[in-house]
């Protein structure tokens, strides 16, 4: 969850993305509902020769399940980050937020997304990170990632324990040539600079969680997954903060940036950039309402300037290309669309 529980009215909603000074690909011959924003081609061969000829685009696939989530595909292995798509009602976005919402996970729609996943990384214990992944790991068998709160969450909702890998930043686990990083992260904050929903479990809950009220945050991570030794790497949030100096030094291919719901970060976006060293493709995330199906059109979050995201990394890092990108759409390892 990476905004507070203030509701824009969402007559407000913006129709379409901002038009800029660079080319815009609409997706419509792909059949993409979210236009995709690549940088010029001087800017994009500037980045790509100062970090070296980068990864093949073949290499593996992305694709975005809404909110923060991503499923990646190397070769016949699929790693998913906070897959949270059965995507519930909890009156967020028509100003009646009800935290006692009971949590809910419809397997049709899960499945239909998952595929086999190997390995799931949990950024933080929130609803719409968490609420669908005891499901996909009873189910599948896949290896869970996670914080201390999050293993005591799944354990409590009937989740094998031995799959459950806690973590608390700074490892570099090796899955068989798939490398993920953990980085230790921070939540993002309100405009009262106060994070929502905190709290850590170093002990299983008292009761079985069934309400939304009942996943605290438990501290946040970040992940840099590598596919191998070309790549690409890929960094995911699941927040809109983050340590400086945690993801200094990182310098990955992609790197997948929650959209702010409000200025308390101190200069975010520039100093996260510069931190990350300008990483030749940024993608936000986290900008969607995540209470319509995934089945639709991205639909965005009305607390979210994604238009004053895009124009910051266009002044910040202007070689890095921006995607934009679309539930339906199947990237390469370069996000560029290969199919919808």
């Amino acid at each position: 969850m990476t905004q507070d529980t203030r509701v824009t009215d969402r007559s407000d909603l913006p129709s379409g993305l901002r038009l800029n000074r660079r080319s815009v690909l609409r997706g419509a011959a792909l059949g993409a509902a979210s236009p995709l924003i690549p940088a010029t081609a001087a800017t994009a061969s500037a980045g790509d020769s100062a970090r070296g000829r980068g990864p093949d685009a073949g290499s593996a696939t992305f694709r975005w399940l809404g909110t923060a989530g991503w499923r990646i595909d190397v070769g016949d292995r699929t790693v998913l980050f906070d897959p949270y798509l059965t995507r519930f009602t909890t009156g967020l976005y028509e100003g009646a937020f009800n935290p006692r919402t009971s949590l809910q996970t419809r397997p049709d729609v899960v499945n239909a997304h998952i595929g086999r996943p190997d390995l799931v990384l949990v950024s933080h214990s929130h609803w719409d990170h968490l609420a669908d992944v005891p499901h996909i790991a009873r189910t599948t068998g896949a290896r869970v990632v996670g914080t201390e709160t999050t293993y005591h969450l799944l354990v409590a909702l009937g989740v094998d324990a031995a799959q459950i890998s806690v973590v608390k930043g700074g490892e570099v686990l090796d899955f068989d040539g798939i490398i993920v990083e953990v980085v230790p992260s921070l939540h993002s904050r309100n405009k009262k600079c106060a994070y929502f929903a905190p709290g850590t479990l170093n002990s299983p809950p008292p009761t079985v969680p069934s309400t939304i009220s009942d996943l605290p945050e438990g501290d946040t991570l970040a992940f840099q997954v590598t596919a191998g030794d070309t790549g690409p790497s890929a960094f995911l949030m699941g927040a809109s903060d983050f340590s400086e100096r945690a993801v200094q030094g990182l310098r990955p291919d992609l790197a997948m940036i929650a959209v702010p719901s409000s200025t308390a970060t101190h200069r975010y976006v520039p100093r996260l950039l510069r931190a990350l060293d300008r990483p030749r493709v940024a993608v936000p995330v986290h900008w969607d309402n995540f209470e319509t199906p995934l089945s639709g059109t991205p639909e965005r979050d009305p607390a979210m300037d994604l238009d004053g995201f895009v124009a910051q990394v266009e002044k910040v890092s202007p070689a890095t290309r921006l995607v934009v990108p679309d539930y339906r759409t199947v990237y390469d390892a370069t996000m560029r669309p290969m199919s919808a």
